[in-house]
């Protein structure tokens, strides 16, 4: 058995995952507070973003996040997500201030802080075989496609990258990985790519797309 398949590193990465949550809810305490009063004020409520995705063994979970777009409002043309996406949305997302409520998720054992990222299904293009391979972990606040390229990256290029992690997850690689998340978001790098508004896939801006925010 592969070290890092062993019960004994699994149990281990818990317990690192539930301290660090824990030690940074209380760091970032204020901070969340000021960030919500913001997204209030500037894009309504409800403050928090729930989104029904795939967890470890497929099983669903609702990730939390912050909200970073308007409500769809035809009558004031918020359809697409370039309308409703606002530039302080953008800057929640590009310093992944949006993230902050996901530390509740790692808490509640849903989510890890180095994992493959939480997609919805249709966003995966995966085969079977490989979704229940890339689900086979929990997933997690960053990744190893998240430090890669993030979204400069294709679809199948980032489910390439989930599966390598979770072929070669240790603790190693998730020190490392947490070192390069740090990196990516003091840099920015990789948070818009062509055809995407700020890692959301655009799209014609007739289309609606009510499940993003």
């Amino acid at each position: 058995m592969h070290t890092a398949h062993r019960p004994s590193h699994l149990r281990a990465k818990r317990v690192v995952d539930v301290v660090l949550a824990l030690v940074l809810i209380v760091l970032t305490a204020p901070l969340m507070v000021t960030v919500a009063v913001l997204v209030a004020v500037r894009l309504g409520r409800p403050v928090i973003f729930r989104q029904c995705r795939p967890g470890r063994g497929g099983r669903p979970f609702e990730v939390l996040k912050f909200r970073s777009m308007l409500e769809p409002d035809p009558a004031c043309g918020l359809v697409s997500d370039a309308d409703r996406l606002t530039g302080f949305g953008i800057a929640l997302r590009s310093t992944s201030l949006d993230e902050l409520p996901s530390l509740v998720n790692i808490l509640r054992g849903e989510m890890s802080f180095v994992g493959p990222r939480p997609l919805m299904s249709d966003q995966i293009a995966a085969t079977p075989d490989e979704e229940r391979r890339r689900h086979a972990v929990r997933p997690g606040l960053t990744g190893l496609a998240q430090v890669s390229g993030r979204n400069n990256l294709s679809k199948r290029e980032r489910l390439r990258l989930d599966l390598e992690y979770v072929e070669r997850r240790s603790a190693l690689l998730d020190v490392q990985i947490l070192f390069r998340t740090l990196v990516v978001v003091l840099r920015r790098d990789g948070v818009t790519a062509p055809g995407y508004v700020s890692g959301i896939e655009q799209r014609v801006s007739t289309d609606r797309i009510p499940t993003a925010a």
